[in-house]
């Protein structure tokens, strides 16, 4: 259930701008409104809402949406193509109506038909996307339209309110008519300070908002699901953090408990993987190895129930199932890790974490469905080991950066309790980027590189092997290394080495051609670092930040490149060795060696925070600035002056 509202919502917002409803009919602009060219509170934006409103009616099965723009620039345009998404077969879209108002006050009414078109199917689900279109969309304009929603069902649903929109919204409305018959009808809420939902004496819910702004657009930023301004309402128990959470965690567990539970089965597999004279480490090792090995079907395809019934499979109700059939889901296989740790003796315990690419875990929603997936905490020498078993790929003893500061539920031994994983460690995602390349006197060049790459960006591209064809991946690393390289110049990858072995680094040889220098008279420019020189530098750009900096892990990238000379040309002058730092957060390092036709620069960026404040932006970016104009420094190599008799 909740794949499919986040599902539906996450598009909602993604793809038609707003989704707004109408309580009462178009209203007339005011003068102010036709001649408004620009807006003092969002300047340089290509439109603003000046009103959305929705309402939830359960007892009459139906929403209604109304929404009115004000476009300012040529971009706002798009605004005018309206993408309404509904589930067919259950929802319909009726009450459709628009216009378009130009800045004299002309109307223009909408009287094309919409497009009813397929966006996605599957066995038993197909959503589609009513699309309309207003008419005559110009700069200046405002646009208004209004629709509804009619549930054929007669089941009764709770909203989600999302509140904000690509731009801001001066005036906005909401209301919930909720059935009498919902009971327990609770809500979770995130909304500007001094803001919440109001309950009336009629058992509605409104909220209205004044100047809401748009939803940012920050690079880095955590999930945006985790921070918009919204509101869920859902059905459950429990007014507090201990009546929900604390039964919650003892019917997790008990469920966790039986599924692995340790059978004769599972000891006997045990005794065939491990022998007594073996560590905890290296049983629990030996253990991650074997359920690794199995099939797992998130990165497969898991077999439907007709498949299932075709080939006499029963659905998997114990880890014993998982190991018999040596095929499992990333939460079963996850699980008969844990019956494998138990009967071998070994201390372990369940944890169920959300997916930190997807959002952030808030105990004030009291909603087990906002966690993702399970993971695995054993005992080793005294300390607790994260692991992530379900993790394909994945190696004993790492995480998925996704599973990696997430918060969630666990088991202890007093029953169970609140956790968040432990932050990546920078030392263990390592990129190892080497080369030579041959450099012309006209800046024509070629070579060779080497990347080397251990942790996450290993991780990345062991996974993406099992989920398409080598061409493809092939395809996806050369743009990937590609961005790295200066402008110019092409990569081609030449071969992997253990792309299936995640016990070793992970190794890709490619080669490099093309124009890497600036040839002038007499003299020759290269680029001072050759990785990183391409396109966008983070955080430089942009003076101010609204939202937290989320740069998913830690991370220590080495280079070390040499450029064979032309013949004939020597160094005039080359970047100083520099030392860039952002105390206790990060720190780059680079070099210089001149040698007989070649210059070899080596440069090492070691980035240990995974997160920053707001508050601390100006210092981030006051580093990445630093770092920026040091890689700004080239090699100069000029005509060598020929020596008086040669």
């Amino acid at each position: 259930m909740r794949t499919r509202w986040i599902f539906y919502f996450a598009w909602l917002a993604a793809v038609f701008s707003a989704c707004p409803r109408l309580v009462a009919q178009f209203q007339e602009p005011t003068q102010a409104e036709l001649k408004m060219t620009s807006d003092p509170m969002a300047p340089g934006a290509d439109a603003v809402y000046l009103d959305v409103s929705e309402v939830d009616n359960n007892p009459d099965h139906s929403e209604t949406y109304h929404a009115r723009i004000k476009v300012l620039r040529q971009k706002g345009e798009n605004l005018a193509t309206v993408r309404i998404p509904y589930t067919r077969g259950s929802v319909t879209v009726t009450k459709i109506e628009a216009r378009t108002i130009h800045s004299d006050g002309t109307v223009i009414p909408l009287t094309a038909k919409p497009s009813d078109i397929e966006y996605l199917k599957t066995k038993g689900l197909q959503v589609n996307a009513m699309v309309i279109t207003l008419p005559s969309a110009e700069v200046g304009c405002i646009l208004e339209y209004s629709y509804e929603l009619r549930y054929i069902t007669d089941d009764y649903s709770a909203p989600t309110w999302e509140i904000q929109r690509p731009y801001l919204i001066h005036q906005a409305h909401f209301l919930y008519i909720p059935s009498s018959f919902a009971h327990n009808l609770m809500w979770w809420q995130k909304l500007p300070t001094g803001m919440s939902v109001q309950e009336n004496k009629k058992g509605r819910f409104e909220l209205n908002l004044t100047d809401v702004p748009a939803v940012p657009d920050e690079e880095w930023m955590p999930p945006i699901e985790s921070f918009l301004y919204k509101v869920i309402f859902y059905f459950g128990t429990g007014g507090s953090t201990d009546v929900y959470w604390k039964p919650t965690i003892a019917e997790w567990r008990a469920s966790a408990d039986k599924f692995a539970e340790p059978t004769r089965e599972i000891h006997n597999a045990v005794d065939g993987l491990v022998t007594p004279g073996d560590s905890d480490e290296v049983k629990a090792r030996k253990l991650y190895v074997a359920v690794q090995a199995l099939e797992n079907t998130n990165f497969t395809r898991e077999k439907d129930k007709a498949e299932r019934k075709k080939l006499k499979e029963k659905e998997i109700k114990v880890a014993q199932g998982v190991w018999t059939r040596k095929s499992g889901n990333r939460q079963e296989i996850a699980l008969l890790y844990l019956a494998m740790l138990r009967a071998a003796g070994l201390k372990a315990y369940a944890m169920r974490v959300v997916d930190r690419d997807k959002g952030l875990f808030s105990q004030g929603y009291f909603s087990y469905g906002q966690l993702d997936d399970t993971l695995v905490l054993v005992v080793l020498n005294g300390k607790e080991v994260v692991t992530d078993p379900g993790e394909k790929m994945c190696p004993f003893r790492e995480v998925s950066w996704t599973h990696s500061m997430a918060g969630g539920i666990r088991e202890d031994d007093q029953g169970g309790s609140m956790a968040v994983t432990p932050m990546q460690q920078y030392g263990n995602n390592k990129l190892v980027r080497t080369g030579a390349v041959n450099v012309d006197a006209h800046g024509k060049a070629n070579g060779e590189l080497t990347f080397t790459m251990t942790g996450q960006d290993a991780l990345r591209w062991r996974q993406a092997a099992l989920l398409n064809d080598l061409t493809e991946v092939k395809k996806q690393f050369n743009n990937w290394a590609e961005a790295m390289v200066p402008n110019g110049m092409q990569v081609n990858l030449q071969q992997f080495s253990a792309l299936d072995n995640d016990d070793v680094p992970l190794t890709a040889r490619l080669e490099v051609h093309g124009i890497l220098g600036t040839s002038l008279s007499k003299r020759l420019l290269l680029p001072g670092i050759f990785f990183d020189t391409r396109g966008h530098r983070p955080f430089v750009g942009r003076e101010r930040r609204v939202e937290p900096v989320d740069m998913h892990y830690g991370q220590e990238i080495s280079d070390r490149v040499v450029y064979l000379l032309p013949a004939g040309m020597q160094v005039e002058a080359s970047p100083q060795d520099t030392k860039v730092e952002w105390q206790g957060h990060a720190v780059v390092l680079a070099h210089t060696a001149i040698g007989p036709g070649e210059v070899t620069r080596m440069r090492t960026f070691a980035r240990g925070f995974t997160m920053a404040k707001p508050e601390e932006y100006k210092d981030l970016r006051a580093f990445y600035q630093e770092v920026a104009a040091a890689d700004q420094v080239q090699i100069v190599l000029k005509a060598a002056v020929p020596q008086k008799g040669s």
